[in-house]
């Protein structure tokens, strides 16, 4: 048995029994006191009635209404303390009451009347997916690494990584790899790409990233690639201050950009498809990048720009395919993938197969969209539709419903066969409630 109160960690108490014990029904709930006439268990041991206010009673995830759902009861009045002095309202409801009742307006996301169910708390997503609450009933399932589907529940094998930008919940695409050893003085990238069409190449659109994160510093290390206004940008920072490469504007009439780079201590270079070798040597006196850090290609986990260091703030993540990326971190060593020995990241979201669509798999009813994000899919339902597939009708009185429903001052709104009606709590009255 466990219990906790007023937000204290819970106390717990535990029983062994030397027999299996019997399953039993329970009777009905008494809040409050127990009538004479209900016989109660003797190791109960004497009740007394309690006097105070009652402001919210739940069992199991089921909100019980104190006054609207009880059977019966006895010498029982409002409490006349406005509620709200309580502050009830979870998840940044407003409260709002008068002398006699009590509601919690809840901001998008967030039902129940203390606004304390989100659509995730049951996360039906699966295989490590981060669950996004597309509406208070729907959820997306943004795909870690490998899986696809609508509950990231398919398999998929990846060999050229489909990146797919920020998505329209905030969330970028992204693999992240093992920290990449012996970067210190010496490094050599090799890599291709194909971007998803021409206007991602003139956003601002992180390829890789590794280094120092979260201080914003001048002082962080870094190497970054990414694309700025059509352009390869190459970057790194030994400490004491950035250099950074431009390109000449791509070729967009190539389908697959081919760019190789690299540093030896201070002087770096960059070369992208048929441009010319470019060379720069960073400020100061520092010749070792220190970085300990993951590296992420196609994105990174955060989606706030800020978090990288000055100077690698790219706003989006990479939109299109990136592939064939080895490094080498010696002249005399050879090529090899970033992370294990296989080549295979240690976490990743939203990316697919280059070519492939998860939409190909996905049927959505009653003129639903499928929208995909890299391995990531899901139905964009009509209005009056909801669910994975868009194959649920939504009710009048359920908060998607447009227009919504017109029970004021916490009525509950009961769905007819034509229309609704509002169920008023006690001190209020009229069609909607709305009278007190």
């Amino acid at each position: 048995i466990e219990m906790a109160a007023d937000g204290n960690p819970p106390v717990q108490h535990r029983l062994s029994l030397s027999y299996r014990a019997s399953q039993i029904t329970f009777g009905s709930i008494f809040l409050g006191n127990v009538p004479v006439h209900e016989e109660v268990h003797r190791c109960a041991g004497q009740i007394y009635g309690y006097k105070g206010c009652v402001r919210d009673f739940q069992v199991n995830n089921k909100e019980l209404f104190i006054i609207d759902e009880a059977l019966g009861g006895k010498n029982v009045e409002n409490c006349n303390v406005p509620i709200c002095d309580y502050h009830p309202c979870h998840n940044g409801g407003t409260c709002t009451s008068d002398a006699e009742n009590w509601f919690c307006e809840c901001p998008k996301l967030y039902s129940g009347k203390l606004c304390q169910f989100a659509t995730c708390d049951e996360n039906p997503c699966g295989n490590g997916a981060t669950c996004f609450p597309k509406s208070r009933r729907d959820a997306v399932c943004l795909c870690p690494y490998g899986r696809s589907g609508i509950l990231c529940s398919d398999a998929i094998n990846i060999s050229q990584p489909s990146f797919s930008g920020t998505d329209v919940f905030g969330y970028t695409s992204f693999l992240a790899y093992s920290t990449i050893p012996h970067i210190t003085f010496y490094y050599e990238f090799r890599l291709k790409f194909q971007l998803a069409n021409h206007h991602s190449a003139l956003q601002d659109n992180l390829i890789f990233f590794t280094g120092q994160k979260g201080q914003g510093l001048n002082g962080d290390d870094f190497l970054e690639l990414g694309l700025r206004n059509g352009r390869v940008v190459y970057s790194y920072n030994l400490g004491s201050g950035t250099a950074t490469i431009i390109s000449k504007p791509l070729d967009l009439t190539l389908s697959i950009h081919v760019i190789h780079l690299g540093r030896y201590l201070q002087k770096g270079w960059l070369k992208v498809d048929d441009q010319k070798n470019k060379t720069v040597t960073s400020p100061g006196r520092l010749v070792g990048l220190n970085v300990f850090g993951q590296f992420y290609l196609g994105g990174y986990r955060e989606y706030t720009p800020e978090l990288l260091p000055k100077g690698s703030r790219f706003k989006n993540s990479f939109q299109g395919c990136i592939f064939d990326v080895q490094v080498r971190t010696s002249m005399n060593q050879e090529f090899k993938s970033p992370g294990t020995p296989e080549g295979h990241p240690n976490s990743g979201r939203s990316v697919g197969q280059c070519k492939d669509s998860p939409c190909s798999l996905i049927k959505c009813r009653n003129g639903g969209k499928c929208i995909e994000s890299g391995s990531t899919v899901y139905c964009d339902c009509l209005p009056g539709w909801k669910g994975a597939f868009c194959t649920e009708t939504v009710s009048v009185c359920e908060p998607e419903h447009d227009p919504p429903h017109l029970c004021k001052q916490g009525g509950t709104c009961v769905p007819l066969p034509k229309g609704y009606t509002c169920h008023c709590p006690l001190g209020t009255t009229g069609t909607y409630c709305e009278q007190g």
